[in-house]
């Protein structure tokens, strides 16, 4: 089959290629991708699970995995896969999967936020955008904080009570919940302002910087406030139709900001890497 295959040769190492037929095993299904975000496909099953569990042949299925989705044809546990509801575009159904069930999951770990102030950084990139919809949809009053002014757009639309802008000099209001995509100085920066008892989960580090905390002052600033590193799991199955459910009823963005051909996978890992995607990038299997 063809596939993305890491060649270091080339710029950003993808280039299309061929690569071996994935085997199921007898829980899982064999799928023919549609359209992949870089990270996760999205899918048509192609051959049933031996053991009768999953969907039928023919049914459209967005599918998590650790590995497999840069392929023509990818097996896919029964566990990590929805059927999709009926006019849920293949591509926008491509970015569900790591950074939608990322920001359900993560959300999920702040508990009740209905009223509550929470704080999402990194939220112009694709776990933030979702957890700014999902957080507001759950009632909370969101700030989403961005690496630059340009890079906030849309996000009022999105949910967002407050945008800030390179870094969280100017806020004084304390937040229950923060979902952190940063880490580095942001991470600790968003720690100082957790009211007591309120709770920061690390869910990533775009920043490529360390964080230094100084937990003796935050003991008497922020009594019980917490940071739990996160991750996000399996048994992707029921948050994926969830997700999926809200994309049908137009109450979700997948919010794919760059999408073309998967011949041009190295162009879209270029305009990831130097910030010019808000969203996620999708590519078209051809």
């Amino acid at each position: 089959m063809r596939a993305l295959v890491y060649d270091p040769a080339v710029r950003h190492g993808l280039r299309l290629g061929e690569a071996p037929d994935p085997v199921p095993g007898p829980r899982q299904v064999l799928v023919r991708i549609a359209a992949t975000s870089l990270n996760f496909g999205e899918v048509m099953v192609t051959a049933a699970a031996a053991d009768g569990s999953g969907p039928p042949v023919g049914a459209r299925v967005v599918t998590y995995g650790w590995s497999g989705g840069w392929g023509e044809l990818r097996a896919v546990d029964t566990t990590e896969l929805a059927v999709l509801p009926d006019g849920v575009d293949l591509g926008v159904a491509a970015a569900l999967p790591v950074a939608g069930v990322t920001a359900l999951r993560a959300l999920r770990r702040l508990g009740a936020v209905v009223g509550r102030r929470v704080l999402i950084t990194g939220a112009s990139g694709g776990v933030g955008r979702f957890a700014v919809q999902l957080a507001a949809r759950a009632g909370a009053q969101v700030v989403a904080a961005v690496g630059r002014p340009e890079r906030g757009a849309g996000l009022a639309e999105l949910g967002a009570s407050d945008v800030v802008s390179g870094g969280l000099d100017g806020v004084r209001e304390p937040f229950v919940g923060v979902i952190d995509n940063v880490g580095g100085p942001l991470l600790a920066a968003a720690y100082a302002l957790l009211a007591p008892g309120g709770l920061a989960v690390s869910v990533g580090k775009a920043s490529l910087e360390p964080t230094t905390i100084d937990f003796e002052r935050a003991r008497l600033a922020n009594a019980g406030a917490r940071i739990e590193a996160f991750t996000v799991g399996t048994g992707f199955g029921p948050d994926l139709a969830y997700l999926a459910s809200l994309v049908a009823a137009g109450a979700l963005d997948p919010q794919v900001g760059w999408r073309g051909g998967w011949e041009r996978a190295g162009e879209a890992a270029e305009a990831l890497l130097n910030r010019q995607v808000t969203g996620k990038a999708v590519l078209d299997v051809a």
